[in-house]
């Protein structure tokens, strides 16, 4: 563009600024096709009957499989994973271990959310004694949960945990156990059993990804205004100037 005068320091920070923001915008596109690729893989595995703990080692991927068990809930050992909202609610999700008689392998079984509004109080829960047969589905994070210390290893129970460590569990006891969380469907042994399968849905990602570009568009769009103004305010300026050309003097 002729007599285009930004400035270098405003062409410096859009030179920096720019391209990270389109790539903000683009990072968060693909999140959104990775979590919509994730959602669809897992309604499939939604609509898939449920199999026994010991043909989960036929998979390489467990997350969101479908598991029947057989077996008792160890009620002495139970964990209330502490500040899990539902509908603005402050509670805890109760996990319990249980013991699959079929592949005789303990596995940490949450069996939903419990309110939880007076801290001075315990949260009250009940356990089934008798055999149950229940379904649920293994939990796989997608990334380690945030804690701002361990768990501590010793206390009373129940214990009041900040993230659900499986296999930190069964060392204590000295149990053989699965290695991941499982999730009890809505049943009669589960309490507020929702699991959202992410936390942060496609829509959400889109949402980002378009404030981003906005903010990359209103970042060119003041760029090129300045410059055109700059531009023109300097053409005004030398319009203005008295020419050193024309005088009786001039030869």
């Amino acid at each position: 563009m002729s007599g285009f005068r930004p400035g270098w320091l405003p062409s410096i920070a859009v030179a920096l600024l720019l391209p990270l923001l389109l790539g903000l915008g683009l990072w968060q596109l693909a999140r959104a096709e990775e979590k919509r690729a994730l959602l669809e893989g897992f309604a499939a595995r939604e609509q898939a009957a449920p199999m026994s703990v010991t043909e989960l080692e036929r998979h390489a991927d467990l997350a969101h499989l479908r598991i029947r068990l057989s077996g008792q809930f160890d009620e002495r050992h139970s964990l209330l994973l502490d500040n899990r909202q539902r509908d603005g609610r402050v509670g805890v999700e109760l996990l319990q271990p249980f013991y699959d008689q079929a592949s005789g392998l303990w596995l940490l079984v949450n069996r939903g959310w419990l309110p939880w509004p007076d801290r001075r109080t315990p949260p009250q829960f009940t356990t089934p004694e008798q055999p149950l047969e229940l379904v649920a589905r293994v939990h796989v994070p997608l990334g380690e949960a945030f804690q701002l210390g361990a768990d501590p290893a010793g206390g009373d129970w129940p214990r009041l945990i900040t993230a659900v460590q499986p296999e930190r569990l069964w060392r204590q006891l000295g149990r053989g156990g699965m290695a991941y969380e499982v999730r009890l469907e809505p049943g009669p042994a589960a309490y507020r059993a929702e699991w959202p399968v992410v936390a942060m849905g496609p829509e959400k990602h889109n949402g980002y990804a378009v404030q981003w570009f906005a903010l990359a568009a209103a970042l060119l769009g003041l760029y090129l205004y300045l410059g055109i103004h700059n531009s023109r305010q300097f053409a005004r300026e030398n319009q203005h100037e008295p020419s050193h050309e024309s005088g009786p003097f001039h030869s």
